[in-house]
């Protein structure tokens, strides 16, 4: 509730001085690079997940060829 609060005082207190749609510029701003720095955890996330199950079943296979030679 407080941080809702402190980026509509310091709005208020610069929209006299003309700073306030600098102040939002760079709010916009932050809240994008946020924004893409959460979806990039996300990318990072999804393709670890890929690699993990390509990893897996690399091994499956080397192990069935394994099985399979000795047989």
């Amino acid at each position: 509730m407080l941080k809702a609060l402190i980026p509509a005082a310091l709005a208020l207190l610069l929209a006299g001085c003309g700073l306030a749609e600098v102040g939002a510029a760079g709010a916009t701003a932050a809240t994008s690079a946020a924004e893409q720095a959460k979806q990039g955890k996300e990318t990072e996330a999804r393709v670890q997940r890929q690699v993990d199950a390509a990893m897996q079943q690399d091994a499956a296979n080397r192990k069935a060829a394994e099985d399979a030679a000795t047989q």
